[in-house]
């Protein structure tokens, strides 16, 4: 009686209405939390984080995991694919996002913004080979990486506390928030979840997460050693990159920890 394309629509409907619960109860918490007596202050901006204890036990979990498994798959990685190819990747990676950040443009209410998506992605997508090549940068026209958590942030909603997930790394309830409203939303895992091509995405998601980490992984070791906490350091530098983002600043040179969607 029901095929199963009926079946998968009605259980991505069903994890939809999880999702909105789930997002709801975290701003809920995020708008508590900002009422935190002591928060911790780095260049005028308020970090609270109430499970310090915890996220530091994470902290070192993932930085023992970073060191054995994931920088030697990075270093790997670079060793066998040349660079030219590495930013192709991220090219095309961005490329073939920018539904999801056209969306947040309008969301926030950037028309400018909206507009440069829209160029970007014909451009590129045309002209770049696919998103391969970044021609519309090179004419002027420059990538801003725009998400979900960013969108809140413009909308009012504050940080909530300071998260260290497993394997994922540090970020707060809004931002992990934005990002799962993202992931679901975005119009190629439903296209592929509807041709039963799950595969393709979740493989998509691994790219994503291996070009993250390629870029991630000399600033990080670059502040591990200058730093007395590297815990402490690695909480500072997410905020101020992530307050610099919503701002639409200017973030080159500046340590990306870490924009999961970018």
């Amino acid at each position: 009686m029901f095929n199963n394309r009926t079946v998968a629509v009605t259980t991505d409907v069903k994890t939809g209405v999880l999702l909105l619960v789930s997002v709801l109860a975290s701003l809920f918490l995020a708008s508590c939390s900002s009422s935190a007596e002591h928060p911790i202050m780095v260049d005028d901006i308020a970090i609270d984080d109430p499970l310090e204890e915890n996220n530091r036990r994470v902290f070192a979990f993932n930085a023992a995991v970073d060191d054995a498994v994931i920088h030697p798959v990075v270093g790997g990685y670079r060793a066998v694919v040349p660079s030219p190819a590495r930013t192709g990747l991220r090219n095309f990676l961005r490329n073939i996002k920018s539904p999801v950040t056209l969306a947040n443009q309008l969301l926030q209410g950037d028309l400018p913004g909206s507009r440069d998506v829209v160029l970007r992605a014909v451009i590129n997508s045309l002209v770049g080979v696919g998103g391969l090549f970044d021609v519309a940068g090179s004419e002027g026209i420059e990538y801003e990486s725009e998400d979900f958590g960013q969108t809140l942030a413009i909308w009012g909603v504050g940080h909530g506390p300071y998260l260290v997930v497993p394997f994922l790394g540090p970020s707060s309830v809004r931002d992990y928030s934005g990002y799962a409203v993202d992931s679901f939303a975005d119009p190629l895992r439903w296209y592929l979840h509807n041709i039963d091509e799950e595969g393709i995405y979740y493989a998509k998601v691994g790219l994503d997460y291996l070009d993250l980490r390629e870029s991630l992984i000399d600033v990080l070791q670059d502040l591990e050693s200058s730093s007395i906490d590297y815990y402490a350091a690695v909480r500072a530098t997410y905020y101020q990159r992530r307050d610099a983002l919503v701002k639409d600043e200017n973030t080159d040179g500046a340590p990306a920890i870490p924009n999961y969607d970018d």
